[in-house]
């Protein structure tokens, strides 16, 4: 890719100095069960010609709701008032009418979830030309070919043959890709972003990054950031707007914000953002400090970081074939293939890669809920080749599971305390008193007060419903644990309080634990070793020191330089040093 933005210069003025976008005392309230709920309180800022404005902050700061009201997007149970003009043109009291010919036209949106955002039953290509036509008195072959266009800018494979495909039939990245083509179809002069790439692998995520860099340099508008990735915005921010509770705490460039923090919200925020690589560099500096002090002085760092104690294996699988069998016209799918690694008590085993790479069918199969299709593994001593359910059940009180989606892996139908006990009750046959001592306990360890016991799922936050999560996996004290992207779905802050909380209680119990996460920042901060997953296959396996700070593989050399840090500077050079090594590598 010739990367436009590969001398993008932090302190740069956006061009001209043109106010595309002028917000003051903008307001935003929602009516819930007879009151007014204030969402966003007396907010003011402005939005220049070729700049990235970043509006960051945790859920339920208002961020994303008082930008949907610019484009009268709100729920009906919603209102705005104050002031936010567009080129001049006040927004906030135009006509639906008015609002129909500015949206698509003059702003665009590129939604969260692109899945949800398209429409599953017409082709992408569809999609595009019904935005050009509806705002360009234009035929349609011409509409297709500025359509056809539109998925080159945004660099797609092969447009001609995906502009006639339907949603379902891109990956998440291409998915991405066809919404900003869509967004920028009409040329808005003010582009809203909302987390453009929070569920996007880290790789895709570096794609969609630089193809934004790219493309504000080609089309000119003001783009909105809205995002809680402190990484993402250090990449891409001119400036920066921070709010909490729906009120703006701190403004200012993005190197100040970043540099000199001011407010103490800002404060917490930026230290709780994993500083990918911080951790191991540390790590390195004292294994040769070790080294040098023991008259090994000139010891290569491989040399000091290879050797780790000698555990009992919990998991043992060698050379695994793991399948998808056939249903229907689909063929059978191996998803993994001549795998071998080990896990040993008390260690931790981060397991990282892409989607598809077989990362989570990995931890559906030592779970017992996928059969083995070839090779050896074993639990504990229980081997999972032709295993059936009776032989399963010992393996049942060995093994926790903490799935992405508290939220969904949760009974919304049962009391907490009933979550959590559930196991204890089916395992050990606790009841009563003894049960309801065993549930508080558990609570007190994942630090949630004991009255949670009586509430329901819908009344926790997300990262409450993780802690919950954690304390039921834990509820019959496993010697191994399965954690399945525990934390992909959680604000920063959040994610902060539940890694620091599943270190606390892995160094107390002493559980095995297999860590399954796409984010090398959040694998650094937890595991002993990693092993990097491609195509269905372990490419790299050593310990976190090795694979973050001297990483042998190609991927496995790309998958590390697209890891995002919240530094500018910093991030200004990693962007470049990936792009060489992009020139640089051939992958399969």
């Amino acid at each position: 890719m010739n990367a436009l933005g590969a001398d993008f210069e932090l302190s740069r003025a956006p061009s001209g100095g043109d106010v595309i976008l002028d917000v003051s005392s903008l307001n935003v309230s929602f009516f819930v069960e007879g009151e007014w709920y204030p969402a966003a309180v007396d907010l003011s800022y402005q939005v220049k010609k070729s700049e990235v404005l970043a509006i960051v902050g945790e859920s339920g700061s208002g961020k994303t709701q008082s930008s949907m009201s610019l484009l009268g997007l709100l729920p009906p149970n919603g209102r705005a008032w104050g002031s936010a003009k567009l080129n001049g043109q006040e927004l906030l009291t135009m006509s639906q009418a008015n609002l129909r010919r500015v949206r698509g036209h003059e702003i665009s949106v590129i939604f969260q979830e692109p899945m949800t955002a398209l429409n599953p039953v017409y082709t992408v290509g569809f999609q595009i030309i019904e935005t050009i036509r509806t705002h360009f008195d234009m035929s349609p072959s011409a509409a297709r070919r500025r359509a056809l266009d539109l998925l080159e800018l945004v660099e797609i494979p092969d447009p001609e043959r995906r502009i006639d495909h339907f949603p379902h039939q891109l990956s998440g990245g291409q998915r991405q890709r066809v919404m900003i083509a869509q967004a920028l179809a009409c040329e808005p002069k003010l582009l809203v972003a909302d987390e453009p790439t929070t569920a996007l692998d880290v790789t895709v995520q570096m794609e969609i990054l630089q193809l934004m860099h790219d493309l504000r340099e080609r089309i000119d508008s003001g783009i909105i950031l809205i995002t809680h990735d402190m990484g993402v915005v250090a990449d891409m921010a001119d400036r920066i707007v921070v709010m909490k509770d729906g009120r703006m705490v701190e403004t200012g460039t993005a190197v100040d914000i970043f540099a000199k923090p001011q407010h103490p919200y800002t404060q917490q925020l930026l230290a709780a953002v994993p500083h990918f690589g911080a951790i191991a560099s540390v790590s390195v500096e004292q294994e040769r400090a070790r080294a040098e002090a023991a008259g090994s002085e000139g010891a290569q760092y491989s040399e000091a970081t290879s050797a780790r104690p000698v555990r009992e294996a919990i998991v043992v699988a060698e050379n695994l074939v793991l399948e998808y069998p056939s249903r229907g016209n689909q063929p059978t799918f191996r998803a993994v293939d001549d795998v071998s690694f080990t896990v040993g008590r008390g260690e931790v085993l981060g397991v990282v890669g892409e989607s598809g790479s077989g990362k989570t069918t990995i931890g559906r199969a030592i779970m017992g809920l996928l059969p083995v299709a070839g090779g050896r593994l074993e639990i504990d001593g229980i081997n999972m080749v032709g295993a059936k359910q009776r032989d399963l059940k010992p393996l049942r009180s060995k093994v926790g599971i903490v799935f992405q989606d508290p939220g969904s892996s949760l009974n919304p139908r049962l009391p907490i305390g009933e979550s959590i006990g559930e196991p204890l009750y089916l395992h050990e046959k606790l009841r009563g008193k003894e049960l309801a001592q065993r549930v508080e306990a558990l609570l007190d360890s994942v630090q949630l007060q004991r009255s949670f016991r009586n509430r329901y799922p819908h009344e926790l936050s997300g990262g409450q419903r993780q802690r919950v999560g954690i304390a039921r996996a834990l509820a019959l004290d496993p010697v191994l644990l399965v954690a399945d992207e525990p934390t992909s779905a959680l604000d920063v802050s959040v994610q902060a309080r539940v890694l620091d909380l599943f270190q606390d209680l892995q160094r107390d119990k002493g559980f095995a634990c297999v860590f399954i996460s796409h984010d090398l920042g959040v694998v650094e901060m937890l595991a002993d070793r990693i092993a990097v997953m491609n195509n269905g296959k372990i490419v790299e396996l050593g310990t976190r020191d090795q694979v973050i700070m001297n990483p042998q593989h190609d991927y496995t050399k790309l998958l590390v330089a697209a890891v995002p840090v919240p530094d500018p500077h910093e991030q200004r050079r990693r962007r470049a040093e990936r792009e060489q090594i992009v020139s640089s590598i051939h992958l399969p």
